[in-house]
Formats: C-alpha cells, sequence, structure tokens
C-alpha cells in the first residue's frame, strides 16, 4: 500500500521525482486528492516521460517548471466536467492520466511546463514555432500543444509517438499533423533555432563519494 509521501520520493529521472508532478491547483481548491489509482504504472510512464523529455531539457535551457503533471482519472473528469482546461479523461489517458493505457493499450505520460529561457524571449515577440521544431528536432516527444500564456505547453511521450503539433496562440492552429512530414526542410528548421543553447550542453559536476578514513 503506497502512502503518498513515499510515493512523492519516488525518483523518476536525473532530476525530477514524483512529488513535482502530484500537485494540483483544482485538487487543491476543490480539496480533491490526486493519488494514481496505478502507481507502478504512473511511475514507469513517468520515468519515461522525464528521462526522455524534461532531462532532456533541463540540460538545455536550465529550469524547467512543471505547471500541471500527473492527474488521477477522478480528479481529471472534474476537471472536465466543471470546464477547467482538462480535457475528457478518455483521450487524456496516456497524457495527463499517467496511469492509464491510452486508446490503443500503449503507455504514456504528459506534463505541462514552461521553459523561463524561452519565455523571456517569448514575451518579446519571438515565435513558439521556433521552440517546437527545436523540440520536433532533438527529442522523441508525442504531441505538443502550445497556449498563450508563458508559451506554456503541453509535451507528451508515448511509446507510439504521434509526432504531432498544435498551438493555441493567436487562434487554433496546426504546425505538423500525426502521419505528416514538416513543411520546412531540417536546414530551415534549424535557422529557426541557431541561438538556441547547445543540445545537453549543461554539465553538472559528478558526484563522486568521499574517502574517509
Amino acid at each position: 500500500m503506497w502512502s503518498l509521501e513515499t510515493l512523492g520520493r519516488v525518483r523518476l529521472s536525473k532530476y525530477f521525482y514524483m512529488r513535482e508532478f502530484l500537485y494540483s491547483e483544482i485538487g487543491n481548491f476543490h480539496q480533491i486528492q490526486n493519488i494514481p489509482d496505478n502507481p507502478d504504472l504512473a511511475i514507469q510512464a513517468g520515468k519515461m516521460l522525464c528521462s526522455q523529455l524534461l532531462d532532456p531539457l533541463v540540460e538545455t535551457f536550465g529550469v524547467v517548471s512543471v505547471r500541471s503533471g500527473f492527474r488521477c482519472a477522478a480528479l481529471n473528469d472534474f476537471g472536465n466536467e466543471n470546464a477547467l482546461n482538462c480535457a475528457a479523461t478518455h483521450a487524456d489517458r496516456a497524457g495527463h492520466v499517467w496511469d492509464h493505457l491510452d486508446g490503443d493499450g500503449n503507455m504514456g505520460a504528459g506534463a505541462s511546463i514552461v521553459i523561463p529561457w524561452f519565455a523571456d524571449q517569448y514575451e518579446q515577440g519571438r515565435h513558439w514555432h521556433d521552440l517546437a521544431w527545436w523540440v520536433h528536432d532533438h527529442l522523441p516527444y508525442s504531441e505538443m500543444r502550445f497556449f498563450p500564456k508563458l508559451c506554456a505547453f503541453n509535451l507528451m511521450w508515448n511509446e507510439a509517438p504521434k509526432r504531432d503539433i498544435r498551438g493555441w496562440i493567436g487562434g487554433n492552429s496546426v504546425l505538423l499533423k500525426k502521419g505528416k512530414l514538416p513543411d520546412l526542410s531540417p536546414s530551415d528548421r534549424e535557422k529557426k533555432y541557431t541561438d538556441f543553447p547547445p543540445f545537453r550542453g549543461v554539465c553538472l559536476p559528478e558526484c563522486h563519494s568521499s574517502n574517509t578514513e
């Protein structure tokens, strides 16, 4: 039997622990517990999200702020039924609802994140496409969904990736549709982000055990 404290201490990757993804403003305000129905599946999916997508972002851009992470089915149902910006649970399985497989039986997980380094540039008028194409060319994502405030975006990992990019900035737009090739060539996409930091260029000192006598 998992305790919430024990679950929160589970390390998902080099930089992330489960606790960072359990907080929910909806759950906090409406006093709805955000606890997985299947903790083992939630942890397994969360580890893939963090190690494959979020860790490389940290090692490239520095701080990555998690706006919304895991949502249990009951909490997600409440958010959807009360128009609180939650997709229907059947559509968000293997998305924000990490502990349920999607309709095709695939494992997945997602989080809404902000990259402060890019948010500052976005505030000055930089286009969200620049970041979207960088992620597309560097990370094994499944879906991206971009939003106007802070250029926050939903970043999804799935064992059967869709490679689908959409945005709700300046209207509803589709940058890349599942199964389609990008309109821009690799060289044209690269021109969008030539000034980005080196990929995984942030290096932390290795931890060495001390030899005491």
